[in-house]
C-alpha cells in the first residue's frame, strides 16, 4: 500500500471532481462536496495548503475510495 502524499485542498477537490463530487457549498476556508450518486455522504475539505495525510486518509474512507484509487484519478 502506497504512502499518502501531502496534498493542496484544490488538489484534492480536482481529485474528487473526477470521481463524481461536485462542490455544494463554500463557507470560509471550507468547501462542501457531494456526489451525484445520493448513496455516498458529503464530504467537507478545508482549502489549506497542505492536507496532512491522517485527515487525507479519512476523506477517503468517507469517499469510499482506496489509496491507489484516488492516486490513480
Amino acid at each position: 500500500m502506497p504512502k499518502l502524499p501531502c496534498l493542496s485542498g484544490k488538489i484534492i477537490i480536482k481529485k474528487l471532481g473526477k470521481y463524481g463530487y461536485v462542490v455544494a457549498r463554500q463557507k470560509g476556508s471550507h468547501v462542501r462536496l457531494r456526489h451525484n450518486n445520493s448513496t455516498l455522504k458529503p464530504i467537507t475539505i478545508p482549502l489549506h495548503k497542505v492536507i496532512k495525510p491522517g485527515l487525507l486518509h479519512q476523506i477517503l474512507k468517507d469517499a469510499d475510495l482506496t489509496i491507489e484509487e484516488f492516486l490513480d484519478l
